[in-house]
């Protein structure tokens, strides 16, 4: 994994994180009011995935930067 693929990943992550972020307080705000914890956990969830995906390749990362050796 190179600088590359680290800085792509992360860029993925975050915008999912605050994709995610966005929806699970839109969606607790019209049943109740915000579970913080509940955002919080899965946002990080949402992350940590994210980053799991992206092993399997980034198609920002050309398939040779991709490759974990």
């Amino acid at each position: 994994m190179t600088s590359k693929w680290f800085k792509a990943a992360g860029i993925r992550a975050i915008k999912t994180a605050a994709q995610t972020a966005i929806g699970v307080i839109g969606a607790t705000t019209v049943f109740n009011e915000v579970d913080w914890y509940v955002v919080g956990g899965t946002v990080l969830l949402a992350t940590i995935t994210s980053f799991l995906t992206s092993l399997a390749g980034l198609p920002e990362v050309t398939s040779n930067e991709n490759s974990m050796d």
